[in-house]
C-alpha cells in the first residue's frame, strides 16, 4: 500500500513502524528522500510539522510537573507584552486543547517578515469563539506556549526540549535546526514559491521560519527510531518524561461535549472523521503534521503507529495522502 503512494506521487518517500511498550513488529521505508534524490536509508530526518506541538506539550506539562507552570495560568501572568491581548485571561489549558478561541493557520508571515512584526501580530488577532465553547486547532496558541514556557524559565524552547524530553528520552536525532551534516539526510518538502526554492533540512511551516525555526508549533525534525523511543514511553506510562497521572491527565479527553475530540496538546480519537480511521480505540490519542507525519498511540490495546512522509513534495496539493493515511492505521491495527 505505501510504496503504491508513492508510485501514485503521494510522496517521494514514506517510513513507518508499528510496535507495543517492547518496540516495532513491523518497520520500514521505502523511496527516496526526494524526487530524483538518494535512497531512504532509515536514518533519514523528517519535518515533523505539527507533530511538534505535542512534544511542545510534553514540554509544558513537564513544567507542570515540576510546579513551574499551572493548567490555569494565563497567558497575561506570563507574557507581559500581551497583559493588554485579547488573549490575555486564556489559560494554559485551553492553550493547549485548543479552546482558547484563537484562530486557526493564520499567514502571519505574508504581512510581518520579522520575528518581532509577526510576534506583534500575534498579540493582536481577534477571538473566533468564546473560550471554552468551541474547538479551533490554532498554531497560534502553541507559539504562545513556547512563549510562555520560556519567560516561566528563562530558557530558550530548545534548550527546554533537550533537557525536558531529548536528554531524558536519549533522542539524538529530533532537533530544531537542523545543522550542515544533518540537513545532508533530511528528506525534501515542498518547492517554495515564498523562498524560491525547494525546502530541505529547513522548517517547511512559514511562521515558523518568521520566528527563527524554533516555535512552539512547528519546527522540530526527528527520525523514525526517535518517534518508536517516544511511542514506546508513552505506552510505558510518560517515564521518565512526566510523574505517575501527569500522561493520563494530559491524555484524557477534554471536549467531548463539543465539536472535536482534544487532550492537551493531543488529538482524540475523533467518533466520525478521525485522521487515523476508526481501527483505534476511544482512548487512543497521537498527533498528525501538514508535512505527512503522524504518531498515534492506543494505551488500551498497548500499541502505536508512526507514519512519516514528505506528502508536500513537490508541492502541498492535497492527492490521496488523506484517504492512505486512514488505510494505513486501519491496516496498522
Amino acid at each position: 500500500m505505501l510504496e503504491d503512494g508513492r508510485a501514485r506521487g503521494l510522496y517521494s518517500g514514506v517510513a513507518w513502524s508499528l510496535g507495543d511498550a517492547a518496540g516495532p513488529y513491523d518497520r520500514g521505508w521505502t523511496g527516496t528522500r526526494a524526487l530524483g534524490g538518494p535512497a531512504l536509508d532509515g536514518h533519514d530526518l523528517w519535518d515533523l510539522a505539527s507533530v511538534t506541538k505535542a512534544l511542545v506539550g510534553l514540554v509544558v506539562m513537564a513544567l507542570v510537573d515540576r510546579g513551574v507552570l499551572g493548567l490555569d495560568d494565563t497567558v497575561g501572568r506570563h507574557l507581559a507584552r500581551y497583559s493588554d491581548s485579547p488573549h490575555a485571561a486564556r489559560t494554559v489549558a485551553q492553550l493547549l486543547d485548543h479552546t482558547a478561541g484563537l484562530p486557526g493557520g493564520v499567514p502571519l508571515y505574508r504581512d510581518h517578515p520579522t520575528r518581532e512584526s509577526l510576534l506583534q501580530a500575534l498579540g493582536s488577532l481577534p477571538r473566533n469563539a468564546e473560550p471554552g465553547t468551541h474547538v479551533t486547532y490554532s498554531s497560534q496558541g502553541f507559539m504562545l506556549l513556547g512563549l510562555i514556557a520560556e519567560q516561566a524559565t528563562g530558557r530558550g524552547l530548545d534548550d527546554l526540549m533537550t533537557g525536558l524530553v531529548r536528554a531524558p528520552l536519549g533522542l539524538a536525532d529530533t532537533r530544531f535546526r537542523p545543522g550542515p551534516a544533518d540537513r545532508a539526510r533530511a528528506v525534501a518538502t515542498e518547492a517554495c514559491t515564498w523562498r524560491g526554492r525547494t525546502v530541505t533540512g529547513e522548517v517547511h511551516d512559514e511562521n515558523a521560519v518568521v520566528l527563527g525555526g524554533v516555535a512552539g508549533h512547528a519546527g522540530l525534525f526527528s527520525t523514525l527510531a526517535d518517534l518508536e523511543r517516544l511511542a514506546g514511553c508513552l505506552l510505558d506510562g510518560g517515564r521518565p518524561l512526566l510523574g505517575p497521572g501527569t500522561l493520563a491527565v494530559m491524555t484524557a479527553p477534554r471536549t467531548d461535549h463539543l465539536n472535536l475530540r482534544r487532550a492537551l496538546a493531543w488529538q482524540g480519537q475523533d467518533p466520525v472523521g478521525s485522521p487515523v480511521g476508526d481501527g483505534f480505540g476511544a482512548a487512543s490519542y497521537g498527533h498528525t503534521g501538514f508535512t505527512g507525519t503522524s504518531v498515534w498511540i492506543d494505551p488500551e490495546a498497548g500499541r502505536y503507529a508512526v507514519l512519516l512522509t514528505n506528502r508536500v513534495h513537490p508541492s502541498r496539493e492535497e492527492r490521496g495522502f488523506t484517504a492512505l493515511r486512514r488505510e494505513f492505521h486501519t491496516i496498522g491495527t
